[in-house]
C-alpha cells in the first residue's frame, strides 16, 4: 500500500526509452510515480521549423539554448543525444530493431539469465507499446542505398526497416487525422505520415510514435505526475539507514532559468536519465557520499555501438533526398557491418559543416595531411563541385547519411574528472584505449556509391581533425553484471548495495547491439518491471541478487 509519509512511493530519474517505460508500469501496477525531466515538454506547436533555429534545437540552458538535441564531444567520441519530454524519442530517427542473439552471449550479462528464451516476450510487447510496422515509405535516399547495395553485390541484404511511426495505408496520401489507432482509444489522435524527413527535428505533424505519445502518455493519464525542466541534484537514503531500506530524499533544481530548488521523498528511485546522464549524477553522488556504495564498476565498459558516420553529397541533385522518414532503409555489407541510410527534412543544414571530404589513410597528423592534399587537389580539379559539396545550405536536400554500426565487441570508460576550463569544475571524460575511429570497409562502400551516382563521399571533420568517431547511440558503463565486482546492477535492474533502486536506460546495456537500441532499451526494462509487485504486495525490501543466487533461480 502506498505510505502517507512519502511524496511518492517511486521518482524515476528521466522520461526516455526506460522512464517512460517505468513510470507506465509501475503507475499500471498501482504505484504513485513521479518522473523528474531535465528536459523541455515539446509540442507542435513549440517544435522548431528547421535545426537553424539552434535556441530551440540546441540543448545548453547555461547558454540559453533550450531545445532537445545536444553534441558532446569527448577524446574518444563525439556523442550526439537527446533531452525533452519523452528523451531522446523526441529526436530520434524512429528506427526500432531487434539485434541479432550473439549479443547476449557478449558482455558481463552473460549467462546471468536465459536471454535468448525471455526477451523475445519483452520486445514483442516493446513493439505493440511503440507501434512498430515495416516501413512503407521509401524516399530517393532508399532508392540510392539499394542501388548501391547491388553494385557492391550485397543488395540481398536490402531491408525495409522497422520503425514507430503511424504510417498511411498503401495508395493513401499522408496528413489524415485518426482517432487513436494504438491503445482502444485510450491514447491521443494520430495524423499519419507526410514523409517530409522531419524526424530528427521533432514530428510536427503527429505521425512519430515518440514516448509521448504512447508510454508516457498513458503513465501520466493514469496518475504519474511529469516534473519538466527539473534536474535531480541528488539522492540520498533517509533516517540513516544506509542501504535505502527506509526510503530515499530527491532534491532538484530547475533548468529553466530561476533556479528553483525543491525536495521529493519516495519509497524507491529508478534512475533513467540515459547512458551519459545517469552516469554523471551517479558517479557525482558517489563521490559527495550520497551514494557511496554504487559499484567501482561505474563508468567501466562504456560502449559506442561501434559506429560511424559517413555519407555521400550530390550537389545540383534533381531529387530531394531529405524527402522519407528518417531511417527508411538498411543493408548489411558484412556479417558485422550494418548501413542505414539517414535524412534530415529539407532546409535542416545545420549539421552541413561538420561534414567534410571522406579521407583514407591512418589516424593521426599523416591523415590530417592527407585530407588537406585532398582538399587542395579537389579545389583544383573541381572547384566549383567541391565548393557545393561542403557548403552547408542544400545540405539536407543532397545528401545521404549513411549510418554504419558493427556488432564487434569493444568499450572505452568513463570518469568524473577536473577539466582544464573552467578548472574547478569536474565533468565526464573517457579513457581507455582509443575505439576505431572509421570503418573501413564502410569506406570503401561510401567511395563505390559516390561514383556510383556522381557525388562526394563525405564523413565528419571530427573524425578527420582529432581521430574521434561520432555515435547517437552510447550505451553501458551501469552494466548488468553478476556481482558489484562485474557490474552496477543484477540481472533485474537492482543497483548493488541499495534497496529499492534501479536503473533503466541504456546505461545498463553490456554489448554493441549492432542495430538502434531503443527498442532493447524498452524491452529490457519491460523485463525488468515484470519483477516488481503489485503496490498492494510489496515489502519494499527488493535488493540486488548475486550471480549464484540468479543463476540457482534459473
Amino acid at each position: 500500500m502506498s505510505d502517507s509519509r512519502f511524496d511518492y512511493d517511486f521518482i524515476v530519474i528521466g522520461s526516455g526509452f526506460g522512464g517512460s517505460v517505468t513510470a507506465h508500469r509501475l503507475t499500471e501496477k498501482g504505484y504513485r510515480v513521479a518522473v523528474m525531466e531535465m528536459g523541455r515538454r515539446w509540442t507542435a506547436e513549440n517544435l522548431p521549423s528547421s535545426n537553424w533555429q539552434i535556441w530551440k534545437w540546441i540543448w545548453r540552458p547555461h547558454l540559453a539554448l533550450r531545445g532537445f538535441f545536444n553534441i558532446e564531444i569527448f577524446r574518444h567520441v563525439v556523442i550526439m543525444h537527446g533531452c525533452a519530454v519523452g528523451g531522446g524519442s523526441v529526436t530520434y530517427a524512429n528506427t526500432l530493431l531487434v539485434p541479432t542473439s550473439p549479443v547476449w552471449n557478449n558482455g558481463s550479462w552473460a549467462g546471468l539469465a536465459d536471454w535468448k528464451a525471455e526477451m523475445p516476450q519483452h520486445y514483442a510487447t516493446a513493439q505493440r507499446m511503440l507501434g512498430v510496422i515495416e516501413n512503407r515509405i521509401l524516399g530517393p535516399a532508399d532508392h540510392f542505398l539499394k542501388q548501391a547495395a547491388d553494385a557492391a553485390g550485397v543488395g540481398h541484404t536490402f531491408y525495409r526497416t522497422s520503425v514507430g511511426v503511424f504510417e498511411p495505408p498503401e495508395g493513401e496520401e499522408g496528413g489524415k487525422t485518426y482517432p487513436d489507432p494504438y491503445f482502444g482509444g485510450e491514447g491521443p489522435e494520430r495524423t499519419t505520415c507526410i514523409a517530409c524527413g522531419g524526424c530528427m527535428v521533432g514530428c510536427r505533424h503527429g505521425a512519430k510514435n515518440s514516448l509521448d505519445k504512447n508510454y508516457l502518455y498513458l503513465a501520466e493519464k493514469h496518475g504519474a505526475q511529469v516534473f519538466a525542466e527539473t534536474k535531480v541534484v541528488d539522492v540520498r537514503p533517509l533516517d540513516g539507514r544506509a542501504d535505502g531500506s527506509a526510503g530515499y530524499e530527491v532534491r532538484t533544481e530547475s533548468t529553466c532559468g530561476h533556479h528553483e530548488r525543491r525536495r521529493f521523498t519516495a519509497r524507491g528511485v529508478v534512475f533513467a536519465a540515459s547512458a551519459l546522464g545517469t552516469l554523471d549524477l551517479l558517479f557525482r553522488l558517489k563521490e559527495k557520499g550520497s551514494l557511496p556504495a554504487i559499484s567501482d564498476q561505474l563508468g567501466n565498459r562504456v560502449r559506442t555501438n561501434a559506429e560511424s558516420l559517413i555519407g555521400v553529397r550530390i550537389p545540383g541533385s534533381r531529387e530531394d533526398m531529405s524527402k522519407g522518414i528518417a531511417i527508411g532503409s538498411g543493408i548489411y555489407i558484412d556479417e558485422h557491418t550494418h548501413i542505414e541510410a539517414v535524412r534530415y527534412p529539407k532546409g535542416s543544414d545545420a549539421m552541413g559543416p561538420l561534414a567534410t571530404l571522406l579521407t583514407g589513410g591512418r589516424p593521426g597528423h599523416t591523415r590530417i595531411l592527407n585530407w588537406l592534399g585532398h582538399l587542395a587537389a579537389s579545389f583544383v580539379r573541381h572547384p566549383l563541385r567541391t565548393t557545393r559539396a561542403l557548403h552547408p545550405f542544400g545540405w539536407a536536400q543532397e545528401s545521404v547519411i549513411f549510418l554504419c554500426m558493427q556488432a564487434l565487441d569493444g568499450h572505452i570508460d568513463m570518469r568524473l574528472k577536473r577539466h582544464w576550463f573552467p578548472p574547478f569544475h569536474k565533468v565526464l571524460a573517457t579513457s581507455g584505449e582509443k575505439v576505431p575511429t572509421f570503418i573501413p570497409r564502410a569506406n570503401e562502400f561510401a567511395q563505390q556509391a559516390a561514383k556510383l551516382i556522381g557525388g562526394t563521399a563525405m564523413s565528419m571533420v571530427t573524425e578527420i581533425l582529432f581521430n574521434i568517431p561520432g555515435t547517437a547511440h552510447i550505451l553501458g558503463g551501469c552494466t548488468i553484471g553478476g556481482s558489484p565486482e562485474q557490474g552496477v546492477v543484477d540481472h533485474r535492474h537492482r543497483v548493488f548495495g541499495y534497496k529499492n533502486m534501479y536503473v533503466c536506460d541504456g546505461s545498463v546495456l553490456a554489448a554493441n547491439l549492432g542495430v538502434n537500441p531503443s527498442l532493447t532499451i524498452c524491452a529490457v526494462t519491460e523485463r525488468a518491471m515484470t519483477f516488481i509487485p503489485p503496490a498492494g504486495d510489496t515489502d519494499w525490501q527488493d535488493a540486488a541478487e548475486t550471480a549464484t543466487l540468479v543463476n540457482a533461480q534459473r
